[in-house]
C-alpha cells in the first residue's frame, strides 16, 4: 500500500489540483510491463500518451472526459505481432478463413464461378489441410470437380503452397514430364501425372491472374487490418508489402505489378493517410526488388511516423522454404526420406549480395529463415556483413527460426546482437506437419523459446498469421502444448511474463520503439487493450477462452467488445 501511495506521488498531480485528462482506467489488474513498476490498478492518459500509472487515487486526481472501470480486468500493453501479412481480397477471391471442410471449400469455389462465369480466374488464400474435415491437401480433381470451366488457384495459410485445377496447370504449362521449378517443388498423384500442388513457386499461378482493379483491395486491407483489434493488436509489422508501384526511377517498375493480394507502400501510406488513427500502428517489411530498385528508392528503414513507417527488408530472397512444402532446410534428413533436406532458397552468393546493399542503403535486415542449415547460412551471413562494416544500432534479426540451430550459431547471434522474430503458435497449427518430417530432439525442440533465451538471444514473438491471434502464441510458448495437448519440449517453455515480454516490450525493440511503446509507463503511447482474464495467473486450460474486452490505441477507444460477442476469429 505504501508502495503504490508513492508511485501515485510520484506520477500524478497532488489531489487538490485535479488535473484534466482524456481517460482514465481504474480498478483492475494493470500488467504494466515496466520493469520499475510492474504493476498497478490505474492509468491515466492525455493526449494520446500515459500520464499516470499507480493506484486507485489517480481517478480521484484527473478530471477525466471518459473513465472506465476495470471492474478487477486486467489492463496491458496492446500486443505487437512482428509478422503478420495483410493479404487483400479481389472480387475473384473466394474467402477460406470460413471453410473447414473439403466441401465446403468446393462451394465457395462453384459459387465464385457462378458469379464470374466461364474462363475468368478463381483466387483464394488460407486452406490448412490440418482444419479441413477430410485431412488432407486439396488437390486438382477437388477443384476440377468445382469449376471446371475456370482456372483455380487457391493458396495455403502460409504462402508458401499453392493448389490448383487442371485449367490452371495447362495454362501454367505443367504436365507430367514438367521439371521442378527453381526454389520450388511441383507435387504429383501415385500414378505421375501433376495433383495441382506448387510448394514455394506459388507465382507459377499467380503471375497469370489478371491484377486487381485500382482501388479494389482497399476495402479489404482496411477490414484486415481492424480486424486485428479485437485480438488485442495495437501494432505490427506487415511481412510482405512492395514497392512496385512507386514511380519508375524511384524503384517502381513499370505497371506496377507485384504480388496481387499483397499491399503496397503507397496503398498503405493512402489507408493510414485517411484512416489511421482507428488502425492498429503498422511498421512494413518490404519485398525485396533487387539492387538497382533499392537504391533508387529514396527512402529507407525509419522513414515515416508513428502510425506508419518503413521497418526492415524481409521477404524477397529467402534462406529456404518452409515445413508446409516441405522445402524447410536441415541439417539432417527429413524424417523417412532419407537423402532429402529439404533445400536452400537462395545460393549464397545472392545472400551475401542482398545482405550487403541492404546494409550499405541504410536498411535492418529480417529475413526468412526456417530449417536449421537456413539459419546457420543466414546468421553466418549477418555476422559476416557486420564484421566486414560495423552497423550502429542495426537491430538485424531472423524471421522465424523455427529449428534449433547449433550452439555456434546461438553463440553467434548473441555475440553479434542478431535477435530472432519468432511465431511460438507454429507448434499449435502445424503441429501434423512437424510430426511427418521430424522426430527425436529436433521435433522436441521446434519453434524454441527457452533455449535461444538461455544463450542470450534476444526474442520478439509474432504470428505469420499460423494463426494471427496472440493468444496462440502465449500459450504455447508457456505450455509448449500443439493443438492435440501434447507437450514438446517442456524445456522451451517459458514463463508468463517472458512470454508478454517478447509480445510487447521486446518486440517494440525491433522497430526502435521501446522507449515509445511496449509498456504502460508515463509519457509512453496509450496503446493499451483490457482483457477478461489475467494471463499471468488464469488456468493454462482457460488462455485460449481469454477475450479482448477493449482496445486502445494513442488514447482513443478504437474496439469495444458487446457482451453477446464470443472470442473473435484468430485466423484472420
Amino acid at each position: 500500500m505504501i508502495a503504490a501511495a508513492l508511485l501515485v506521488l510520484s506520477h500524478a498531480p497532488a489531489a487538490h489540483a485535479a488535473a484534466k485528462a482524456d481517460m482514465v482506467l481504474y480498478g483492475g489488474q494493470v500488467v504494466t510491463m515496466d520493469p520499475d513498476r510492474p504493476s498497478a490498478s490505474a492509468v491515466a492518459v492525455r493526449d494520446g500518451k500515459i500520464v499516470a500509472v499507480g493506484g486507485d487515487g489517480i481517478a480521484s486526481q484527473y478530471d477525466a472526459a471518459e473513465t472506465i472501470d476495470l471492474k478487477g480486468r486486467m489492463l496491458m500493453p496492446g500486443f505487437i505481432d512482428t509478422h503478420v501479412h495483410i493479404i487483400g481480397q479481389p472480387r475473384r477471391a473466394v474467402d477460406l478463413s470460413k471453410a473447414h471442410s473439403i466441401a465446403g471449400i468446393q462451394q465457395l469455389v462453384r459459387d465464385k464461378a457462378r458469379e464470374l462465369g466461364k474462363g475468368e480466374w478463381i483466387t483464394g488464400y488460407g486452406w490448412d489441410e490440418a482444419q479441413l474435415a477430410e485431412k488432407r491437401n486439396i488437390v486438382s480433381t477437388d477443384l476440377d470437380e468445382a469449376a471446371p470451366d475456370n482456372p483455380v488457384a487457391l493458396t495455403r495459410a502460409g504462402s508458401h503452397s499453392i493448389a490448383g485445377n487442371s485449367m490452371a496447370m495447362r495454362l501454367a504449362g505443367i504436365g507430367r514430364t514438367t521439371p521442378n521449378p527453381d526454389h520450388g517443388v511441383i507435387e504429383h498423384f501415385a500414378n505421375g501425372e501433376p495433383n495441382g500442388i506448387i510448394r514455394e513457386r506459388t507465382d507459377l499461378y499467380s503471375k497469370l491472374v489478371p491484377p486487381p482493379a485500382a482501388g479494389e483491395m482497399k476495402p479489404s486491407f482496411v477490414a484486415r487490418l481492424k480486424a486485428l483489434l479485437p485480438l488485442g493488436i495495437t501494432s505490427l509489422m506487415e511481412a510482405l508489402t512492395t514497392i512496385d508501384d512507386e514511380p519508375v526511377g524511384k524503384g517502381g517498375i513499370a505497371g506496377g505489378k507485384g504480388p496481387s493480394t499483397a499491399p503496397t507502400f503507397r496503398q498503405f501510406r493512402e489507408i493510414y493517410a485517411e484512416q489511421g488513427e482507428s488502425l492498429p500502428r503498422a511498421t512494413l517489411y518490404i519485398f525485396y526488388p533487387g539492387a538497382e530498385r533499392l537504391k533508387a528508392f529514396p527512402y529507407h528503414t525509419g522513414y515515416g511516423d508513428d502510425r506508419l513507417k518503413l521497418g526492415p527488408i524481409g521477404e524477397g530472397l529467402f534462406a529456404d522454404g518452409g515445413f508446409t512444402g516441405p522445402t524447410a532446410w536441415t541439417l539432417q534428413d527429413y524424417k523417412g526420406m532419407p537423402g532429402f533436406r529439404g533445400r536452400a532458397a537462395t545460393p549464397p552468393d545472392e545472400l551475401r549480395a542482398m545482405v550487403r546493399t541492404a546494409r550499405d542503403l541504410g536498411w535492418q535486415l529480417g529475413i526468412h529463415a526456417i530449417g536449421d542449415a537456413a539459419i546457420q547460412r543466414l546468421v553466418g551471413i549477418y555476422a559476416q556483413a557486420l564484421a566486414e562494416k560495423p552497423q550502429k544500432d542495426a537491430r538485424w534479426f531472423t524471421a522465424h527460426l523455427t529449428m534449433l540451430p547449433p550452439p555456434e550459431t546461438l553463440s553467434l547471434m548473441a555475440s553479434h546482437g542478431i535477435w530472432a522474430a519468432v511465431q511460438p503458435n507454429f507448434l499449435y497449427n502445424l503441429e501434423g506437419r512437424y510430426n511427418e518430417t521430424l522426430e527425436g530432439e529436433r521435433l522436441q525442440h521446434i519453434n524454441p523459446v527457452g533455449t535461444p533465451l538461455r544463450w542470450g538471444v534476444h526474442l520478439a514473438f509474432g504470428s505469420d498469421n499460423l494463426p494471427i491471434g496472440p493468444l496462440y502464441g502465449f500459450y504455447v510458448a508457456v505450455t509448449r502444448k500443439g493443438q492435440s495437448g501434447t507437450v514438446y519440449g517442456a524445456d522451451e517453455a517459458v514463463s508468463r511474463i517472458a512470454a508478454l515480454r517478447a509480445y510487447t516490450q521486446d518486440a517494440a525493440w525491433l522497430t526502435w520503439d521501446e522507449k515509445k511503446k511496449g509498456s504502460l509507463t508515463p509519457g509512453k503511447l496509450a496503446d493499451m487493450i483490457v482483457l477478461d482474464h489475467n494471463l499471468l495467473t488464469v488456468p493454462e486450460e482457460e488462455i485460449l477462452d481469454t477475450r479482448v474486452d477493449i482496445t486502445i490505441v494513442g488514447g482513443k477507444t478504437v474496439y469495444r467488445r458487446q457482451p453477446e460477442q464470443g472470442r473473435p476469429d484468430a485466423g484472420a
